[in-house]
């Protein structure tokens, strides 16, 4: 198995940081946001900018290596404000 190539740098983070302005599922302004990977690293996911969102402790842990908007429904968080955002937020990086 080759191995998996990570390229978010740490500017790209603070900026996902910023942008989302707290977890990326849920909305809580957690201080210290922890990356999760929207299609895990299990399942063929990277640590990239296109890949990483801001999750707090809680959705990150209930998220686990689940499919992201299978676990948002379950959840019961509002799988098409996430989608949007997300593309909103990624349209943003394309454009720098």
């Amino acid at each position: 198995m080759a191995a998996v190539t990570h390229d978010l740098t740490d500017e790209q983070w603070a900026a996902l940081r910023a942008a989302w302005g707290g977890c990326a599922y849920c909305g809580a302004e957690d201080g210290s946001p922890q990356r999760d990977c929207v299609l895990p690293v299990s399942r063929g996911g990277r640590y990239t900018v296109d890949n990483v969102v801001p999750a707090c402790r809680s959705c990150n842990a209930s998220k686990c290596n689940a499919e992201v908007t299978g676990w948002l429904r379950r959840k019961r968080l509002d799988e098409r404000a996430f989608l949007e955002r997300h593309g909103q937020i990624l349209a943003g990086f394309a454009e720098r």
